[in-house]
């Protein structure tokens, strides 16, 4: 076995662990490989020993490991910071989008998706912790953010996704992501049935407060050049 073959079931074993320690489903958390910065040989690696769902935060990086992986049956999840520049590209080439942190780029990405792509799937991207250098939706915005692209039928809403402010307790670590997965749940949208929380240093927390799929590069590649 390669070395990212040995994290990844170390990685996943984890997360099955946290689902017990959390009396959640089995199974019910998904592992998003964070292969931003990261050859596409790193991502042949994860995909040889099972991983499918991979994510790209910078978009030519992606376009290009998309181009030359275009033989493997990946899925491809957009989860950086989207420009309005960049939402046509995005709409064509990937399956998810867990970073839409404003209605303008929900519409770019419905008008521009084309049709005869599935809807595409996207989180919107909530600022649980109102930080002034991250984006996002703020927490009272949800709903109205909400209602609204529920009417754009080239998207299909997901969920919400998160990236509180670093903390190393975990209590601290759980807080937000309760708050924002209650605020969800309290919407009563049964569409919304993911929850994009949780990175390399939090996943125990985010999949204890609900998480649906934790995102992990890190832990399975390394540290990342950029």
């Amino acid at each position: 076995m390669t070395s990212i073959a040995i994290k990844l079931d170390r990685i996943n074993a984890g997360i099955r662990q946290a689902e017990i320690d959390a009396q959640r489903v089995p199974f019910s958390t998904q592992l998003l490989a964070v292969s931003k910065t990261k050859p596409a040989a790193d991502i042949i690696k994860a995909y040889r020993a099972g991983q499918r769902q991979f994510g790209e935060s910078y978009l030519q990086e992606a376009l290009l490991k998309q181009k030359e992986l275009c033989c493997y049956q990946i899925c491809w999840h957009f989860i950086g910071p989207i420009q309005s520049n960049k939402t046509r590209q995005i709409a064509a080439h990937f399956s998810w989008v867990h970073s839409v942190d404003r209605l303008k780029i929900a519409k770019r990405l419905n008008e521009q998706r084309p049709d005869n792509l599935p809807p595409l799937n996207i989180c919107l991207q909530v600022n649980i912790s109102n930080e002034q250098s991250k984006s996002g939706f703020q927490l009272e915005e949800l709903a109205g953010a909400v209602e609204q692209v529920l009417k754009l039928t080239n998207l299909k809403l997901r969920g919400v996704m998160a990236i509180p402010q670093p903390a190393t307790e975990y209590e601290l670590q759980c807080e937000p992501y309760h708050q924002l997965y209650q605020a969800a749940k309290a919407l009563n949208k049964p569409e919304m049935d993911t929850f994009s929380f949780g990175m390399t240093g939090d996943v125990k927390a985010a999949i204890a407060e609900g998480s649906t799929i934790v995102r992990v590069g890190t832990a399975l590649f390394g540290r990342r050049s950029g």
